[in-house]
C-alpha cells in the first residue's frame, strides 16, 4: 500500500538531498496578469479586481520553482493562466518556443498533454462516480495514449504502483481511502500522460504533516526519474524549503521577490519576505528568528494602494513608496526584488 520509507521531522516534510539536471528555459512568462471584472450579483456594483498584475519569470526544465504568498495573493489564479485554464486579461506565456496565447482551441487541447495540474484538495478533486481505474484513464484516452481495455488496465496499475498504491485498488472509488491516498491518485492522474510540466496547487495543505512528508518525497521521486518541471504553490514555507529550487513571493497579485532557494531563506531582499520567513517556526531556540510584526491589514485587493503595494505594511516605507512602483530588479545574481530599498538582509535571531 502506502510507502512508508519516509520519516517526517517534527512539524515539517522530511529532507531529501536529490542531485538534479536544470537545464534551460522550458516555460517563460511576460507581463501576465488578470483582471476579472465587476461583479453585479445581489444588486451590488462591485469593483474590478486585479488579480494577478504584470507577472515575469521564467521555469526551467527539471526545477521546482515554488510560489508563496498569503491567501488571496493571486497564487493558485497565476497557475490557472499559466495553463490557459482561465484566460489572461494581457501577457504572454511561452511553452517551449510556443506562445500559448495565440493556440486555437484544439491546438491548446493537444499542449495539455505537456501541462497538467494536481489540485489541493484531494476530496473535491476526484468524481465520487468514476472508479479510481476511470478517474486516472481518462487522459490516457482523451489522448489516445491506450488502445484497448486491456492495455488502460495494465497502464493504470503501473501509475498506482509508482505513486506507492495497490494495482488492486483501481476498481475502487474515492470514497474508499485517505486524504494522502487521494492526492497519490491524483498524482497519478496527472503523471499519466507524461507531462513536462505540472502545476501543484497547495497539493499538501490538506494532509497531516506526517503524509504531507510522504507527498513531497513522492513529488521529488518522481520528478527525478521523470525530468518534468513544478510550479509548486504553496503557503507553508517549511515546505517549500525542502522542495523548491527557486522560490517566487507573491503580494496582491504581484510578484515582488524570486531567486535561488538558499538566497531567499537565508538573506531575503524584500521586506514582506522577511516577514512571511521570520513566521516560520523553528524549534531550536539557538536559530529562531526574531519575529517581525506587519502593521494593518491587508488592502483591499480591488482597490490596491497606488506606488508600492505594501507600503502601508512596510516597516520601511519612504515617500517615494507611496508614489512610485517599484520595478522587479536583481540584487545580486538571479535574486530580484521589487523594492526601492531591496537589500538582501539575513533576519535576526531572536
Amino acid at each position: 500500500m502506502i510507502n512508508e520509507r519516509i520519516t517526517p521531522q517534527a512539524g515539517k516534510a522530511a529532507s531529501k538531498q536529490i542531485d538534479k539536471q536544470i537545464g534551460d528555459d522550458f516555460i517563460t512568462v511576460e507581463g501576465l496578469g488578470k483582471t476579472f471584472s465587476e461583479n453585479r450579483m445581489f444588486g451590488s456594483s462591485g469593483s474590478a479586481v486585479r488579480a494577478v498584475d504584470g507577472a515575469s519569470f521564467t521555469v526551467r526544465r527539471g526545477e521546482t520553482l515554488a510560489l508563496v504568498g498569503e491567501s488571496g495573493c493571486g497564487k493558485s489564479t497565476l497557475g490557472r493562466l499559466l495553463l490557459r485554464l482561465i484566460e489572461a486579461s494581457e501577457g504572454e506565456v511561452t511553452v517551449d518556443g510556443t506562445k500559448l496565447m495565440e493556440l486555437s482551441t484544439g491546438d491548446m487541447r493537444n499542449m495539455r498533454a505537456k501541462m497538467q495540474m494536481i489540485f489541493q484538495d484531494p476530496y473535491g478533486s476526484l468524481s465520487p462516480r468514476r472508479s479510481i481505474s476511470q478517474i486516472i484513464s481518462e487522459p490516457l484516452e482523451v489522448f489516445g495514449m491506450v488502445q484497448s481495455s486491456r492495455q488502460r488496465r495494465e497502464r493504470v496499475a503501473e501509475l498506482l504502483s509508482q505513486v506507492g498504491l495497490s494495482p488492486t485498488f483501481m476498481d475502487r472509488y474515492p470514497r474508499q481511502f485517505s486524504g494522502g491516498q487521494r492526492q497519490r491518485i491524483g498524482i497519478a492522474r496527472a503523471i499519466s500522460v507524461n507531462p513536462q510540466f505540472i502545476v501543484a496547487d497547495e497539493p499538501v495543505s490538506a494532509l497531516d504533516v506526517s503524509v504531507q512528508a510522504q507527498i513531497v518525497n513522492l513529488m521529488q521521486d518522481l520528478q527525478q526519474s521523470r525530468g518534468f518541471s513544478y510550479l509548486f504553490i504553496a503557503h507553508d514555507l517549511s515546505v517549500v524549503r525542502h522542495i523548491a529550487d527557486r522560490v517566487a513571493v507573491m503580494y496582491l497579485g504581484r510578484i515582488v521577490e524570486i531567486g535561488p532557494k538558499a538566497r531567499i531563506y537565508n538573506a531575503p531582499s524584500h521586506p514582506y519576505t522577511q516577514a512571511l520567513l521570520s513566521a516560520v517556526p523553528e524549534p531550536d531556540p539557538e536559530t529562531r528568528r526574531a519575529r517581525i510584526i506587519l502593521k494593518g491589514d491587508v488592502p483591499n485587493p480591488a482597490n490596491v494602494p497606488k506606488g508600492c503595494s505594501f507600503h502601508t505594511r512596510c516597516p520601511i516605507a519612504q515617500d517615494i513608496c507611496r508614489v512610485e512602483r517599484p520595478k522587479l530588479a536583481e540584487t545580486e545574481q538571479e535574486h530580484l526584488a521589487a523594492c526601492h530599498f531591496a537589500k538582501p538582509m539575513p533576519i535576526p535571531v531572536a
